[in-house]
């Protein structure tokens, strides 16, 4: 399908409705883009910032209502974590009129943006780590760039040479040219309390997601304090703001990390190949696994917004993990469990038409799959172009897609925003099947979800209630039957329904 069709079927879906939905609703669906592989808007064959606005099209159709851009700042290596300059853009990438042009079209679409925000270390190559090095070539460790990063006499685990001296550098991250910040430090504190006023004041963005913040200090309390200090410098910035954490870790432990005040930290246990989706799709007993899992996951974070995911740059994709290369049923399924988990998930871009990628990192990043002749070329050292399922445009035209199906979850958040808001009360749990409800002081929802591939789940339920909305993952359908106050609900196999009160 060439870009003129996709544009029609764009105005298309917007003239009759198919992708409206309340500009009040939230569906707490997120998307990550890697700029770098998602959309060439100068045939150089990089992604590029004007790029995603050429897409944003695509964004607005799929209901997302939230997009995470990994690192746009100046950068030595072609992930951008290893940042060289906090207040600008990386010319592969383009300009910062160029950004404050995709954020300002976004906010005009009702979508908010979060930039990556790498703060544990800088690149090798930023001027303040050049400084600083100069100075101890000369024999001058009193030069306050010094202080900036955590140098030292004596070669530590964890420390790196300072080629030409004497001293030593902190890098947790070894290999990568990226030395870590001294955070303690009263100077870099206030330089970060610049670059984070340039971004949500000038440039306007929505918040951020923190890069590792489990490795800013040795001790959690360190972590913690540190992120306190950081959120509330960006809400007195910008109150509201967005900020998500990367706290790989357990869930107790995330949990602790909440306490800091961050909105959010993804919630890792959820997700990879032994991940809580993934678990439950594969149990014996996946009904019960996934109801336990959303228990689990709700008395233990109490504080914040779960921001739950299937996969990321980091890891294996999402496709692979629920071995679904030739399973479109699972593949769908697995979204589903995934985006019924209460508050912001996060889909990785690429997820939503199965690209599959494993193994070494860039091969988890590769580009976009619009179309054969709109694809970016494959980041360096990437050995791996898998594409199991079809590109975006035939999955637009094909209602049956997995496409289609994401799109189908997210503007069913969006139309029942209790979904992501609200917290999960049991009704009903067997092997094979869940039956609970999604709750808020302002509304309410009942979920149905039958885990099985081949065969029927029949649930009765106390109350009347009617079918708001169905994600089935073949041709039979959802049916729900009300007789003397009590309901019964059919679900086909992998199906999910939605039902609401009866007044």
């Amino acid at each position: 399908m060439n870009k003129r069709l996709w544009s029609v079927l764009l105005t298309l879906c917007l003239l009759f409705g198919m992708c409206a939905y309340s500009e009040n609703a939230s569906s707490g669906c997120w998307y990550e883009i890697f700029v770098y592989s998602y959309s060439d808007s100068d045939g150089d064959g990089t992604g590029d910032l004007r790029g995603v606005i050429n897409k944003l099209d695509y964004i607005e159709y799929m209901g997302y209502e939230g997009i995470w851009l990994m690192p746009v700042m100046p950068s030595p290596s072609y992930h951008k974590y290893d940042v060289t300059d906090y207040m600008n853009v990386d010319p592969l990438y383009g300009t910062l009129d160029d950004m404050r042009s995709l954020v300002s079209e976004c906010h005009e679409r009702g979508i908010r943006v979060i930039i990556d925000l790498p703060v544990n270390h800088t690149s090798t190559r930023h001027k303040w780590f050049e400084l600083a090095s100069t100075a101890l070539k000369f024999g001058n460790p009193d030069n306050k760039y010094v202080s900036y990063y955590n140098f030292s006499k004596t070669a530590g685990a964890g420390y790196v040479r300072l080629q030409g001296t004497s001293w030593y550098y902190e890098e947790q991250f070894a290999g990568g040219g990226m030395p870590d910040l001294n955070l303690d430090n009263a100077e870099v504190r206030s330089e970060i309390q610049r670059i984070l006023e340039f971004w949500l004041c000038d440039v306007d963005v929505d918040g951020f997601r923190l890069d590792a913040v489990t490795s800013y200090y040795s001790t959690l309390e360190g972590d913690v304090e540190f992120l306190a200090w950081l959120n509330a410098e960006s809400e007195a910035l910008k109150p509201g703001c967005y900020i998500v954490g990367e706290a790989w870790t357990s869930l107790s432990q995330i949990q602790k990390y909440y306490e800091s005040g961050i909105d959010s930290f993804f919630l890792f246990p959820a997700s990879q190949a032994e991940g809580y989706i993934v678990s439950a799709i594969n149990s014996k007993s996946p009904g019960q696994k996934y109801m336990n899992y959303l228990l689990t996951t709700e008395s233990t974070l109490k504080k914040g917004i779960i921001a739950p995911f299937l996969c990321n740059h980091d890891t294996g994709r999402a496709i692979g993990l629920l071995q679904a290369r030739s399973n479109p049923a699972k593949a769908k399924f697995g979204e589903a469990l995934l985006n019924l988990f209460p508050g912001y998930t996060f889909t990785y871009y690429g997820d939503e038409i199965g690209m599959a990628g494993s193994g070494a990192d860039p091969n988890k990043r590769i580009g976009m799959y619009w179309t054969d002749g709109e694809v970016t070329l494959p980041p360096p050292g990437a050995d791996q172009l898998d594409y199991p399922y079809p590109c975006v445009y035939e999955q637009i035209a094909n209602e049956d897609s997995l496409l289609n199906y994401c799109r189908a979850i997210n503007l069913l958040k969006a139309e029942f925003p209790v979904i992501s808001a609200g917290r999960t009360r049991e009704l009903l749990t067997e092997k094979a099947y869940c039956v609970f409800e999604r709750f808020t002081n302002d509304a309410s929802v009942v979920i149905a979800i039958n885990f099985s591939s081949s065969g029927i789940a029949q649930a009765m339920l106390c109350g009347e209630y009617a079918l708001a909305g169905e994600l089935e993952t073949g041709s039979e359908a959802v049916a729900v039957s009300v007789i003397d106050g009590t309901t019964g609900i059919t679900l086909p196999p992998y199906a999910v329904a939605v039902l609401v009160p009866v007044n």
